[in-house]
């Protein structure tokens, strides 16, 4: 895409998952957007704290994303152990749902933000559970929302998705762009 980001890891002494607490009755559209936006004003607060030699210029773009597997409203997280990741992968066996990723950009000196959310449909074959028990000792459902990841093995079970393959792996990357492109000209002359 010609960019080239530097990555934000989270340090040892910070809890970012608590950032993606889910809150009782949050449908699943408004908690990916409320914790893609809580991530990006966790890195601008970081950034501006940051002892980094090179700080940010004003104009340098934060772009944070989280990204949801949603079957019939519910929210499937991440999986935190064996048990979970097998009654979610049961769950979405033979069925259709809905992955939603939310991007929140802004510029560092916070002049210009913008935000999407995509929402793209995934269906998935019939799971065996051979399949399913080879999956999760394979260890590919364990941090992945609802248990699974389209670029692994997985994506060889999903004979359908409607929306955008890179927003089901975690960043759609035309919006992201476009998301770049329209805070990028934020305050200059458009060319008409």
């Amino acid at each position: 895409m010609g960019l080239h980001p530097i990555v934000l890891i989270p340090r040892s002494d910070e809890d970012l998952e608590s950032l993606e607490d889910h809150h009782a009755g949050e449908p699943p559209e408004v908690y990916v957007c409320r914790v893609a936006n809580a991530k990006l004003e966790h890195a601008i607060q970081r950034l501006y704290r940051s002892d980094r030699i090179q700080q940010p210029k004003p104009g340098d773009l934060i772009i944070a994303a989280d990204t949801v597997v949603s079957l019939h409203g519910q929210i499937l997280g991440k999986p935190a152990h064996d048990q979970a990741a097998r009654a979610m992968l049961r769950q979405l066996s033979n069925t259709t749902h809905d992955v939603l990723t939310a991007v929140s950009l802004s510029r560092f000196d916070q002049t210009a933000a913008d935000r999407v959310l995509v929402r793209s449909e995934v269906t998935f074959a019939a799971l065996s559970p051979q399949w399913i028990e080879a999956y999760i000792a394979s260890g590919e459902p364990f941090d992945k929302a609802g248990g699974y990841g389209i670029q692994g093995a997985a994506g060889s079970l999903i004979p359908h998705i409607t929306g955008s393959f890179s927003g089901i792996m975690g960043l759609p990357l035309y919006e992201t762009l476009d998301l770049i492109h329209r805070v990028s000209r934020h305050g200059q002359p458009r060319a008409d």
